[in-house]
């Protein structure tokens, strides 16, 4: 049971497949659109029910609970060596050395 006042992510779908766009491409005309929103738990709730949130511009929210206290977890990917020789020979053009 996740407790009222928690912060949570929600998913709302916005469109469903039937009411996309004609012009959109085929792949993702196949998908319905869906929004991704974080707010406050407004009543106790499990994951994967519909619940009311508050987000933080005071709006209420509905949709399915998905995930709480959400973070970021994207990146900008491995490490990679060439990217650092051309880093070391531009401030080397440079006398940052």
């Amino acid at each position: 049971m996740i407790k009222e006042g928690t912060y949570v992510l929600i998913e709302k779908i916005v469109l469903e497949k039937s009411e996309r766009a004609e012009n959109i491409p085929p792949e993702t005309k196949e998908k319905p659109l869906i929004m991704h929103i974080k707010g406050f738990l407004k009543h106790n709730a499990d994951l994967n029910e519909e619940v009311e949130i508050r987000t933080m511009t005071n709006r209420t929210e509905k949709g399915i609970l998905k995930q709480v206290n959400p973070y970021y977890s994207h990146n900008f990917g491995k490490f990679v060596e060439e990217v650092m020789h051309i880093r070391l020979q531009i401030l080397k053009e440079n006398d940052y050395e």
